[in-house]
C-alpha cells in the first residue's frame, strides 16, 4: 500500500498541471490515509496550517502525525473536542488560531463540533468510503461486501450536522471482484484513488468550481458497526451470501460459527468453481450440509448447494490455524532450543517489547494482539525479524497463526531450520489417455509455487483442435490473481533466497529445469500438439527441443554478465574509480501467443530468469496447458517459490492489468500490432514500464532467377507452411523473378499434392489443425478476399471437409502490391506470390520494403554480391540467405518498424531484462 501511495504522490508531483490557487490548509484526522493526503496536498503547494490527530497510543504517534512533525507543521493531538455534548472553549480557540480557510477530513475517528466544522471560509470536506447515500456509517466498506454490492466507490462531501449526509463534492466507483475482501478493496482503489480524489476536490473548491450536490434519500442506508456478539453466521442461506457475510466481517469483528460446542472465525472466504477437492467431513451448526476440510481449507456448501472456501480458522483463545489443519493442528510437537536460538529467542523477545511497549515484561504466554498490537505491529514485527535473519520466510499471517510467544518462537524456529515447509505439492491433474501415454496436465494458476483455482472460481475449456473436443477446463484468472502473482514475485525478488543466490547456483536451477524438461519431453511435446495442433514431431523437434536447448544457454550466461571499468577525468588531488554493473529489473511480466506455446516462455523467461529476475506469465487463453506443465517442472527443479508464476485467462484482464501494475518493471510480449500498441500506452501510463515487442509481420522472401531451384523449392514451401504458417517470421509475400516464377508455381504445386494433411499425432502428417475456429475462419475469409481482389488462387483457399479446424494449403498468384492480400499478415499456409521483372533488383527491393513490417526477410541467389547487396537494403530484424526459419538460441531475435522492438536470444535478450548502474567512487 505504501509503496502504490509513493508511485501515486510522484505522478502527483511530476503533473504537468500547475495550479495557480492555492489554500491554508487544516488536516482534522488520523492513519496512513492522512499521511498520504497530508504530504499530496503540500506537493501540490497548499498551506497546511495545523494537523489536529489522535494522542499517542503507547508511546506511537499517528503516521499523520510523525510526518507532519517532521515538516515542521504545528500539530495538536486532542484526545477529545467537547465534553457532555459541548465544545471544548480551549481546544476551540486553538483550532481557531491556525487560520485554515478548510478543513479537509481524510479519516477522522473523533467528533468534531460544528463550530470548528463551520467556521472556515470554505467549510469542511470528508472523505467515506462509500458510494453515498448508500451505506451512511463507520463500517461502509463492510457493509458494501455483507450486502453483495456489484460496485464500491468513495465520496468526497461537504460536511454539515448530519451524519454523512451532506452535499457531495466528487464521487469515484469501482466494480467490487468476487472474491474481493476489505483489503483488496482498499489497496486497490479506495486507498491509491481515494488520495487523488481528495486532492483534487481541495483543488476544485480552490479554483472556484467544486459543486455542491444535495444527496437524496432515495437508496440511502445507514449500518451501524458490527460486533462480535451479532455477526455470527447464517450457513442456512446461499453460498454466496456465506461468503459475502464472511469476507464483508473480515478481519473485525471477524463473521464465527459453532464447530463441536466452540465458537470459531472463519477467514479468508472465496467463491469455488465447479471442481471441489476431496477431504474429511465436518459438522456445522446451522449449515444445510457437512463442510469438507480439504488441502486448501474448509469448504462449506450453502442452502443452494454452491461452495465457498474458508482458508483460517480461529478459536475462542485467539489461536489461528489454518482450515485445511483442523483435524490435525495439535499434533506438532515442541522443538528443543539449541544455545544459537535461545539467544536468537531473546533477540525476538526485545522486539516484541519495543512494539508491546505497554507490557511490563514479554512472557511465554503473553499474546500479541491481547496485548494491544494492531495490523500495523503486525507488519512492524515481520519486518524487523526479517531484517534480522536475512532470507527468513516470514509472513503477515504468520503472526496470526502464532499469537502468543511461545507459540510464535516454536513457529520461527521450525521456519529457520527448514522444518516448517509446506507439504509437497498437490496437483489436480486432468489426465487423458493420448499418443500411447497418459498425459498429466495442472489446470489451475500457479501462484507463490501452489496450484489453486482462480480467486473467482472460473474456469475455461481449451479444446483440441484437431477435433474441436474439450481438453479439459482451465482456471480463468482474474485481476486478483495477477495481483497476488505479482505480490509473490515481488517478494521473492527482494527477500527470496532467488535475490541473493550466487549466479552461478542460479545456473545449475536452470540446467535442473532444462533436464527435467528433456525427460518429459514426450509429454509436453504431446501437450503442445493436442493442446496447439502442431504436429508430434515438429513440437518435439521444434517447439519442446528449442525450449531446452534455450534454457540451457541462458543457464551459461548467469555467471557471465559483467559490468565495466570507465576511465574517466580525475577530481584533483583525489582519484577516481567509475564501474558499471548490469543488475536485474525485478518483476517482470510475459505475455507469449497461442502458435509457440513452450517456446515463446522459453524465449522470454529463460533470459529473465538468467538475469535474475523474477516473473509473472499470461499463456495465451487458447493454449495454456504447456507452460502449466512447465510450471510443475520449475517445482521440481528447486526453483524457489514466487520466482515464476503462471496466470491463465483472457488479454482483456489479465494482459491489461499486468500492463497497469504498478510493481512490474518491464513487460514482454509477443502478438500483434494492434495489441502491442495498447500494451506500450499502458506501460507508459502506469509506471514506465521497461517494453520488449516483438509484433506482427508481412515477411518478404526474394527469389532470383540464379537461385538453386530446389532449394528455393523446399525452403519456399517451408517459409509459409512451416507449423500450418501460424509462424511469425512466415514469408508473407514470395517475390519470384519473372523468368523461373511459372517453374516456380508448377514444382511448389506438386510439393503442396504431396502434403499430407491430418491427425498431428500422427507420425507421417506433415500439416495439422489451425490453432482455433476463429482463427480458421480468418483464413477462409482472408481467401475471400483475395478472390474478389482479382488474385488468381491456384490451390486451396478453402477449410478442410473434416472434424477439427483444417486449413488447405494455398497458393495465390498474380498479387498486386495494391491488394489485402499483399500488404496484410494472414499467420496461416497461404502462399502469396508476386512477379518481378528480371534483373530489376533495386525494383523488388523497393516492393519488398514498402511495408510497415519488418520482422524478417529472406533471398534466394548463387550470386554471393547480389546476396549481400539485398541484405544489406532489406529492413528487417533477421534476414536469411539461401534459407529459411533457421533461427538459433544464440542469435538475436526481433524486428524493426511496427514488427516491434527489442530482441529474444542471444547476448543481446539479456540486456532486455537488465539495467545499468554506473557508480563513482573517490579515494
Amino acid at each position: 500500500m505504501l509503496w502504490t501511495a509513493n508511485r501515486i504522490i510522484r505522478k502527483l508531483s511530476t503533473s504537468s498541471n500547475y495550479y495557480q490557487n492555492k489554500l491554508r490548509l487544516a488536516l482534522i484526522g488520523q492513519s496512513l490515509f492522512g499521511q498520504e493526503v497530508y504530504t499530496n496536498l503540500r506537493k501540490q503547494g497548499h498551506k497546511v496550517v495545523g494537523v489536529f490527530t489522535v494522542p499517542d497510543k503507547d508511546g506511537k504517534a499517528d503516521p499523520l502525525a510523525v510526518v507532519a512533525e517532521k515538516d515542521g507543521t504545528p500539530v495538536f493531538k486532542f484526545p477529545r473536542w467537547r465534553v457532555k455534548g459541548k465544545p471544548i472553549l480551549e481546544i476551540v480557540e486553538a483550532y481557531k488560531a491556525v487560520g485554515a480557510e478548510l478543513n479537509v477530513m481524510p479519516f477522522c475517528s473523533q467528533f468534531i463540533p460544528m463550530n470548528v466544522i463551520d467556521h472556515p471560509a470554505h467549510g469542511s470536506i470528508i472523505y467515506h468510503p462509500s458510494i453515498l447515500p448508500l451505506h451512511r456509517g463507520a463500517s461502509a466498506i463492510n457493509w458494501t461486501l455483507i450486502q453483495g454490492d456489484k460496485k464500491a466507490g468513495f465520496s468526497i462531501f461537504w460536511a454539515d450536522d448530519g451524519l454523512d449526509t451532506g452535499p457531495i463534492l466528487l464521487q469515484r466507483e469501482c466494480p467490487v471482484e468476487p472474491n474481493d475482501t476489505v483489503d483488496t478493496l482498499y489497496n486497490r482503489f479506495l486507498f491509491p484513488e481515494g488520495i487523488k480524489a481528495m486532492v483534487e476536490s481541495v483543488q476544485l473548491i480552490a479554483d472556484g468550481k467544486a459543486p455542491r450536490i444535495p444527496q437524496t434519500e432515495e437508496g440511502a442506508s445507514y449500518e451501524g458497526i458490527q460486533k462480535k456478539s451479532n455477526s455470527k453466521v447464517n450457513l442456512a442461506q446461499p453460498a454466496e451470501a456465506i461468503h459475502n457475510w464472511i469476507r464483508g466481517h473480515d478481519k473485525v469483528p471477524g463473521a464465527w460459527t459453532v464447530i463441536d460446542g466452540q465458537t470459531v472465525t472463519l477467514y479468508g472466504s472465496s467463491m469455488l468453481g465447479e471442481s471441489v477437492p476431496a477431504g474429511q467431513p465436518l459438522e456445522l451448526e446451522g449449515a444445510s450440509q457437512p463442510g469438507v476440510v480439504t488441502k486448501n481449507g474448509l469448504v462449506l456448501y450453502g442452502s443452494d448447494s454452491k461452495a465457498l472456501m474458508v482458508k483460517n480458522l480461529q478459536f475462542e483463545d485467539g489461536k489461528m490455524i489454518s482450515a485445511a489443519k483442523y483435524f490435525s493442528s495439535g499434533d506438532t510437537a515442541s522443538v528443543e532450543l539449541t544455545d544459537d536460538e535461545k539467544k536468537m529467542a531473546e533477540e525476538i523477545r526485545d522486539i516484541w517489547k519495543g512494539i508491546l511497549s505497554n507490557v511490563a515484561a514479554i512472557e511465554e504466554t503473553t499474546d500479541f494482539f491481547k496485548s494491544g498490537a494492531a495490523s500495523m505491529d503486525v507488519v512492524r514485527l515481520v519486518e524487523e525479524i526479517k531484517q534480522k535473519c536475512a532470507g527468513l520466510q516470514l509472513q503477515n499471517e504468520d503472526v496470526y497463526m502464532a499469537t502468543t510467544f511461545q507459540d510464535f518462537i516454536q513457529m520461527f524456529v521450525r521456519r529457520l531450520r527448514g522444518e516448517d515447509q509446506e507439504e509437497e505439492m498437490v496437483i489436480d491433474y486432468a489426465t487423458k489417455d493420448v499418443n500411447n501415454m497418459t498425459v498429466k496436465m495442472p489446470w489451475q494458476c500457479f501462484i507463490n509455487g501452489k496450484f489453486e483455482d482462480a480467486e473467482n472460481g472460473k474456469t475455461a475449456d481449451t479444446i483440441n483442435p484437431a477435433d474441436g473436443s474439450v481438453i479439459c477446463k482451465v482456471a480463468y484468472a482474474s485481476v486478483g490473481d495477477v495481483d497476488r502473482a505479482v505480490a509473490a514475485a515481488k517478494e521473492a525478488f527482494e527477500v527470496g533466497p532467488w535475490g541473493r543466490m550466487n549466479p552461478r547456483d542460479r545456473g545449475t536451477l536452470l540446467y535442473k529445469l532444462a533436464d527435467l524438461m528433456e525427460e518429459h519431453q514426450e509429454e509436453l511435446a504431446t501437450i503442445e500438439s493436442i493442446d496447439s495442433g502442431a504436429v508430434y514431431t515438429l513440437a518435439l523437434k521444434t517447439h519442446v527441443g528449442m525450449s531446452i536447448q534455450t534454457f540451457r544457454y541462458f543457464a551459461g550466461w548467469c555467471d557471465k554478465i559483467q559490468g565495466k571499468t570507465i576511465p574517466i577525468n580525475q577530481a584533483r588531488p583525489n582519484r577516481n574509480l567509475t564501474f558499471t554493473k548490469k543488475e536485474p529489473l525485478g518483476v517482470c511480466a510475459i505475455v507469449i501467443p497461442w502458435n509457440y506455446p513452450l517456446m515463446m516462455l522459453a524465449w522470454k523467461s529463460a533470459a529473465c530468469l538468467a538475469a535474475g529476475n523474477t516473473l509473472v506469465l499470461k499463456p495465451a487463453q487458447v493454449t495454456p496447458l504447456s507452460a502449466l506443465k512447465f510450471a510443475e517442472l520449475t517445482v521440481k527443479a528447486g526453483i524457489p517459490k514466487g520466482v515464476i508464476n503462471i496466470v491463465p485467462g483472457s488479454g482483456g484482464m489479465v494482459g491489461q492489468r499486468m500492463s497497469d501494475h504498478p510493481d512490474i518493471r518491464k513487460l514482454g510480449f509477443t502478438g500483434s500490432t494492434p495489441i502491442g500498441k495498447q500494451i506500450m500506452k499502458s506501460c507508459a501510463l502506469s509506471n514506465l514500464k521497461k517494453v520488449s515487442l516483438e509484433l506482427g509481420g508481412k515477411s518478404p522472401l526474394i527469389i532470383f532467377s540464379d537461385c538453386d531451384m530446389d532449394k528455393a523449392v523446399r525452403m519456399g514451401m517451408s517459409s509459409v507452411f512451416f507449423n500450418k504458417g501460424e509462424n511469425c517470421i512466415a514469408a508473407g509475400r514470395l517475390f519470384v523473378e519473372e523468368s523461373i516464377h511459372d517453374e516456380y508455381i508448377r514444382r511448389v504445386v506438386e510439393e503442396i499434392k504431396k502434403m499430407k494433411v491430418g491427425d498431428p499425432l500422427d507420425r507421417s502428417t506433415d500439416h495439422g489443425p489451425q490453432n482455433h475456429k476463429a482463427h480458421m475462419d480468418k483464413l477462409v475469409e482472408y481467401c475471400e478476399v483475395g478472390l474478389k481482389e482479382g488474385a488468381t488462387l491456384v490451390y486451396g483457399g478453402k477449410q478442410v471437409d473434416r472434424p477439427g479446424f483444417f486449413m488447405e494449403p494455398t497458393l495465390f498468384t498474380d498479387v498486386e502490391d495494391h491488394m489485402f492480400i499483399a500488404k496484410e499478415e494472414s499467420f496461416g499456409p497461404i502462399m502469396v506470390v508476386s512477379k518481378f521483372k528480371d534483373g530489376d533488383i533495386d525494383g523488388v527491393l523497393n516492393r519488398a520494403n514498402d511495408t510497415e513490417f519488418g520482422l524478417a526477410s529472406g533471398v534466394f541467389t548463387r550470386d554471393i554480391n547480389k546476396a549481400m547487396y539485398v541484405s544489406e537494403r532489406l529492413d528487417a530484424g533477421t534476414v536469411f540467405v539461401n534459407t529459411y526459419n533457421k533461427t538459433d538460441v544464440a542469435s538475436p531475435f526481433g524486428g524493426f518498424k511496427q514488427s516491434g522492438f527489442g530482441k529474444d536470444l542471444g547476448e543481446d535478450a539479456l540486456n532486455e531484462y537488465l539495467r545499468t548502474k554506473a557508480v563513482t567512487v573517490e579515494y
